[in-house]
């Protein structure tokens, strides 16, 4: 068994596209067909169910791919571990994200430290990072809300109170703080359901007794602040996304009932690099500082 054949399978597998496979490998359909045939051979077994052009991975291929993808995960680690000795100057870092408002600080911060470490940041929907986040593809997660898993490890650095975002002459923009309850008659702007925050808003607001009516959904949290400012809604907007317009006023919800988690995630298997242990101290770090200021 070769290790060619072994990448040229997990490419088929995820794709279950001979063409496409063949296309992302930069390689004939027919050589990828003829590895793929003498992989079988070699396993005495088929790994896909075959109609015509389409490909189905069977049970004994996706048992196979777990295991394929474990070992080309180790090599990876290997080959990786041994960059990380040898030229730390040229070092990568992978992150992911699913909240981004305080990551333009904290990437300043680490730039600081680590003027010469390159870094490569992918916004990306909750299961969108969980699946890099098992194949090891990613340093770290920066999530809201947090993710368990028994390959990934989870590290709460932040306890973030969602605040009530309104245009300064609303009827509670002199309030020092909100029961939820108090906004069942409101119009809110807000994100689109599947995102961490609005779902929590969404089952809490639920808890007492109301659900949020939206005039507007969207995909871009940072545009809720203009649509506040221009009274389309009020919205829910986490005390670390905040934005210090001059017409807006943000109030605390009464008894911080209305909190999101932020959580620093890694693989518990991935080898953590010199860069990628300072970034986690650098995370850890900002946060920390966020949590005094707001004692």
């Amino acid at each position: 068994m070769e290790l060619l054949q072994l990448q040229y399978f997990i490419a088929v597998a995820r794709l279950e596209h001979v063409t496409e496979a063949a296309r992302s490998l930069h390689v004939t359909q027919s050589s990828l067909s003829k590895t793929i045939q003498r992989l079988e051979e070699d396993l005495g077994a088929p790994l896909f169910d075959r109609t015509g052009r389409k490909l189905r991975l069977n049970e004994f291929g996706s048992r196979f791919l777990r295991r394929a993808e474990k070992a080309l995960f180790e090599l990876e680690q290997g080959k990786q571990e041994i960059r990380d000795l040898s030229i730390l100057e040229h070092s990568t870092l992978e992150l992911a994200v699913t909240t981004a408002s305080t990551l333009p600080n904290i990437l300043r911060e680490f730039r600081k430290k680590m003027p010469n470490i390159h870094f490569h940041v992918q916004m990306l929907a909750t299961q969108e990072m969980v699946t890099l986040l098992h194949r090891g593809e990613v340093d770290f997660c920066l999530s809201s809300p947090p993710i368990q898993g028994d390959d990934i490890e989870c590290q709460i650095v932040c306890i973030d109170p969602i605040l009530v975002a309104v245009p300064k002459g609303h009827r509670l923009a002199n309030r020092k703080s909100v029961s939820l309850i108090e906004l069942r008659d409101e119009w809110f702007v807000g994100v689109k359901r599947g995102y961490g925050t609005r779902d929590l808003v969404d089952s809490v607001c639920k808890s007492v007794g109301f659900v949020p009516r939206y005039v507007y959904e969207g995909d871009e949290p940072a545009r809720l602040s203009a649509l506040v400012e221009a009274e389309i809604g009020i919205a829910f907007i986490p005390s670390t996304a905040r934005n210090l317009r001059e017409y807006i006023q943000y109030i605390p919800v009464d008894n911080h009932e209305l909190a999101r988690e932020i959580a620093l995630l890694w693989h518990k298997s991935r080898y953590i690099s010199r860069a990628a242990l300072e970034f986690r101290e650098v995370v850890v770090e900002y946060f920390g500082a966020i949590s005094q200021q707001t004692i």
